[in-house]
């Protein structure tokens, strides 16, 4: 019987200058859609598993057309929430080499952001689901988002569902009032996965590596089981603590690894070297994506986080948010054929 995910958060409309076309020189724009959670779903659903979206959308051609792309991919949209006035937007402008790229938000008002608890029934939402996946940039977006995701994390909980959480720290988007500090913990606290790097975790959780040196951007992996083993103390629901290791040479060339600490072993998953990224938007999202997938398939914690690993690093030669690969193509990667030869 195929596992079922819940995820919950903002989807929101991309424009992308086509190429990589600074923003006064674009013309056009790329259409695409994405978010975090979002982006999670679709992978998991690509990889064959039940998958559920929920979120809230404008009741307008826009938003229709956003629930018509979700559904492209099998994403479950029966339980999506309508009402407010807009979808979010962000723009995008793709870098290249030396030359970062740049995303400019558009997302004040947007329906997600004015989201309420009764425009969603957890009960049945969570009816037959095996996880829940949230992010940090939910309870990022406005109070009451904050609040619903602690209601669904709660109900989550009472029905003995595993939740996951990328704590996904924005600082641009704490600006209601609150810290992220004064509202996340709550929050984490009700979660058995999470995801994160050590500023994630400094600036969400003021946990920071303890008895290591990690200035000069070079992190050693003592430092990721310090930050780790105090997550775990501080939460103890928490039981897997996860770090993506992204080393950045230039715009066109990632190196790309994580690490998994289970409250016994530290993991480290192969580095690949992303040569030629394509679109890197949705890295994290894809990692998350294949770990919670190979987590509820191998029931191996190694193997999983390289299946996320292998994942994510397939995600940076795809265009948009989603990454649009099968599990076979994972595992493939997984299994060291990277000579992206022909399939025939």
């Amino acid at each position: 019987m195929s596992k079922k995910v819940v995820t919950f958060g903002e989807i929101m409309l991309r424009l992308s200058a086509p190429g990589y076309q600074r923003f006064a020189q674009a013309t056009s724009f790329d259409v695409n859609y994405g978010g975090g959670e979002a982006n999670v779903a679709v992978s998991l659903a690509n990889y064959g598993l039940e998958s559920r979206f929920i979120s809230k959308l404008p009741e307008n051609d826009i938003g229709r057309a956003c629930r018509m792309e979700l559904e492209k991919y099998r994403v479950d949209t029966s339980h999506l929430s309508y009402g407010g006035e807009r979808l979010g937007i962000y723009f995008l402008e793709t870098g290249a080499v030396a030359r970062a790229s740049k995303v400019v938000y558009d997302r004040a008002h947007s329906a997600f952001s004015e989201v309420k608890g009764s425009d969603f029934d957890w009960d049945a939402i969570f009816e037959g689901a095996d996880w829940f996946h949230w992010t940090g940039i939910t309870p990022a977006v406005s109070q009451s988002a904050a609040d619903v995701c602690l209601q669904a994390i709660k109900a989550a909980n009472a029905k003995g569902i595993t939740v996951s959480c990328d704590l996904n720290y924005r600082k641009n988007l704490w600006n209601y009032g609150k810290k992220a500090n004064e509202i996340m913990p709550e929050l984490v606290a009700g979660c058995d996965v999470v995801l994160g790097n050590e500023e994630d975790a400094e600036m969400v959780l003021s946990i920071k590596p303890e008895g290591v040196d990690v200035t000069g951007g070079h992190v050693e992996a003592e430092a990721y089981r310090s930050v780790s083993e105090q997550i775990i103390q501080q939460f103890p629901r928490v039981k897997k603590v996860i770090t993506t290791l992204r080393g950045s040479i230039s715009a066109n060339h990632n190196s790309w690894s994580g690490v998994l600490y289970n409250g016994k072993n530290l993991y480290t998953a192969p580095t690949y070297q992303i040569t030629h990224i394509v679109d890197r938007v949705g890295g994290g999202d894809s990692f998350m994506g294949g770990l919670i997938y190979g987590l509820l398939t191998y029931n191996d914690d190694e193997k999983a986080l390289q299946f996320g690993t292998a994942a994510s690093c397939l995600k940076h030669t795809i265009p948009g948010d989603f990454n649009q690969v099968t599990v076979n193509e994972v595992e493939k990667l997984m299994g060291g054929d990277a000579s992206g030869r022909v399939s025939r």
